[in-house]
């Protein structure tokens, strides 16, 4: 930075100090004046800069330049002969010239700017979209309307090429043509329907500085009604819209007499203009009550009330909007929707969602309960394999939790934002198996549909194919689906050509593959190939401490089912739990809680040991041996083998209350009279 001393601190040299002060290359070390109450003396002493009535002891070799603005020469003459060499003398003049320059300078950024701000405050007021290109289709302006519509923000527009943030934009279009394009119809991708204007910039000369583009939301046809100001001019804008409309449009006047309806109110309704121009609102409606008088009685919108019109009484969905001019009601402004339409539309999602939920996996590896050792190797290995191509083998019991696993490990592979196909090869017939695993070819049999069908495989190209209970497949297709894994192909039914896929296959099976091996039942080649990467999840009764988890989450999701709020299971119901074996799993745990849900009152919150029912335990044991002594007696029919089956309940029952009736009558879930006739008939007293 330069040091400068200012001699002189009248108005030429305050001004000099305000500019000097503001830049970052110049450093004001003195201000020197020979009157103590300059208006720069005063200026400099709030600056912090020192000040002098007498410059010649300030002028040192430190000081890089001297700006003279007393007016005086013979001051100027003095200051350049006891200056050193390097120290620059700029006279007073040349430093009122730059002081003038540097201001016109600032009062032109000045006007420049609130020009600039002028011209952003007129874009961006206008309720029109507004887009402007350069010559090589690159956005330079975008206004707020703009963004909105398009949905994409100003910063991730400008510079861009307009077809990267409008893709069918017809600008650069307009560029190569240099014509006029009015009143188009587009819809953006957002779905905003619009109505553009697109225009060259063309100077006088001829030269392409552009093009720009002007655009309207027409979906917001019951707004623009509303903003007009006079309803015969509303007529005339909205009546090309109006009449291009797929919408059923009607406008009535303050009388309720019809004034507009376009040709999609004709087909709808089947009311042609002469039966509706002219007369009541109430003219179209078959059955309810009409909507354009109701809002022109409030005045307020009504929104999604059906009725029935027009002669053949169709069903539909009505948004009624009053039109206000100046304050005034002018009329308003009907759009129908055909119900039958919005019916069809809402079983296609349906359907359409119920496909994604079958074409998708719902679970991930945190659905998995389990802290034992042996789930979470399971766990470890399963998450191992995801990340590879190799096929995967579940083996466990049933009711363990192999579907779940295989849907955790297409969602946590490269594969899950693709298909997840499951199979139940037991569910399906051997003879549709094939068919439905490898697709067919037209008129591969009786029946076949017309230009054949993708099998599940095709299906789930890119994905996951999940066959469970693998170890159920014939002979015939365990062969074909070697080939799938060998060749990465498959040939449909009654085809000759080879089709690729790239699949994953995950399998599972609670049989013995190998004892199937050696009887025969299971491919050996077959077996090798699955059994690449094979995951053992261990049954209930090898990890009981994970019980307490999966009661936890279980409950979680029986709430939900049957709108209950059971909050825990009990110490001494979880006890009672894990001292059972659970032949059945995970899948009979849930079984038995939802029972034991089923039977508690609404208001108990906790599930006791008393609400679980029967695990099969030692009191069942106590009865079948008895209950098998009776089915010894070939000579006795069905009515004696059940009275002698009740008598022998009853009396263990008995026994295990020590004789209370009614703890008794409670455990049998019978009336404590019904007790007391069956110990009476059976003389058990």
């Amino acid at each position: 930075m330069q040091n400068v001393m200012i001699v002189g601190a009248g108005k030429g040299g305050t001004e000099l100090l305000k500019i000097l002060h503001e830049t970052e290359i110049f450093t004001v070390v003195a201000v020197i004046d020979v009157s103590d109450e300059a208006p720069g003396i005063m200026l400099a002493r709030q600056l912090g800069i020192p000040v002098f009535s007498d410059w010649r002891p300030h002028l040192t070799s430190e000081i890089d330049i001297v700006v003279e603005v007393t007016g005086k020469e013979e001051v100027f003459n003095q200051i350049r002969e006891k200056r050193s060499k390097a120290t620059v003398v700029i006279p007073g003049s040349v430093a009122f010239i730059i002081t003038k320059l540097i201001n016109e300078k600032k009062d032109l950024i000045q006007q420049l700017l609130h020009e600039s701000d002028l011209r952003d405050l007129i874009f961006n007021s206008t309720n029109d979209g507004m887009i402007v290109i350069d010559v090589e289709s690159k956005i330079v302006l975008y206004n707020k309307n703009a963004e909105k519509m398009v949905g994409v923000k100003k910063e991730d527009a400008l510079g861009v090429h307009i077809q990267k943030v409008i893709p069918d934009s017809g600008l650069p279009r307009v560029l190569t043509s240099k014509e006029i394009e009015v009143n188009r119809e587009q819809v953006l991708k957002n779905g905003v329907k619009i109505i553009t204007t697109r225009i060259p910039m063309i100077d006088s000369q001829g030269k392409l500085y552009g093009a720009f583009a002007v655009f309207k939301n027409i979906t917001e046809v019951v707004h623009l009604a509303e903003e007009i100001t006079n309803l015969k001019e509303v007529q005339t804008m909205l009546e090309a819209i109006i009449l291009s409309s797929d919408e059923a449009i009607s406008v009535v006047d303050e009388q309720g007499k019809g004034i507009l309806i376009n040709p999609a109110y004709t087909r709808l309704t089947g009311l042609s203009k002469e039966q509706v121009i002219g007369q009541p609102a109430t003219a179209d409606i078959s059955e309810g009550e009409s909507m354009h008088l109701k809002v022109l009685q409030t005045p307020k919108p009504i929104r999604g009330t059906r009725m029935k019109v027009g002669p053949g009484k169709k069903e539909v969905v009505v948004n009624v909007a009053p039109i206000i001019v100046d304050g005034k009601l002018k009329g308003s402004v009907g759009v129908i929707h055909d119900m039958s339409e919005i019916q069809s539309l809402t079983n296609e999602l349906n359907k359409a969602k119920q496909i994604i939920r079958s074409l998708e996996a719902k679970y991930t590896f945190d659905d998995i309960i389990g802290l034992s050792e042996e789930m979470q190797i399971a766990i470890e290995q399963a998450r191992l394999a995801a990340r590879t191509p190799i096929t995967i083998l579940l083996r466990g019991e049933s009711g363990t939790g192999k579907e779940l696993f295989a849907h955790a490990i297409h969602n946590d592979s490269n594969r899950k934002y693709n298909k997840f196909v499951r199979v139940n090869c037991a569910a399906i017939s051997e003879s549709l198996l094939e068919s439905e695993l490898f697709g067919y070819e037209e008129g591969a049999f009786s029946g076949a549909k017309r230009g054949g069908k993708k099998g599940l495989f095709e299906e789930a190209h890119n994905g996951s194919i999940f066959l469970d209970e693998i170890g159920e497949l014939s002979l015939n297709t365990q062969a074909k689906l070697l080939r799938v894994l060998q060749e990465n192909e498959i040939i449909r039914v009654g085809g000759t050509k080879p089709i690729p896929i790239n699949v994953r296959v995950i399998a599972a099976t609670n049989l013995n593959l190998e004892k199937g091996m050696a009887e025969g039942r299971f491919r050996e080649d077959l077996y090798y190939r699955l059994n690449r990467m094979p995951i053992h999840i261990p049954p209930l009764h090898q990890r009981k401490q994970d019980i307490p988890l999966l009661c936890k989450r279980l409950l979680q999701k029986i709430n939900q089912e049957y709108g209950r709020n059971i909050e825990k299971v009990s110490e001494a119901a979880l006890e009672k739990l894990m001292d059972y074996n659970w032949p059945g799993n995970v899948r009979e745990l849930e079984n038995v809680l939802g029972r034991a849900v089923i039977f508690m009152k609404f208001h108990e919150k906790v599930l006791k040991a008393a609400h679980i029912p029967a695990l099969g335990s030692k009191e069942a044991d106590v009865i079948n041996p008895g209950l098998n002594e009776l089915l010894g007696h070939e000579n006795k029919n069905l009515t004696d083998l059940l009275d002698q089956y009740e008598k022998m309940v009853i009396i263990e029952r008995l026994e295990k209350c020590n004789g209370n009736k009614t703890a008794c009558a409670k455990l049998l879930g019978i009336s404590i009279r019904s007790l007391y006739y069956k110990i009476e008939k059976w003389e058990l007293e």
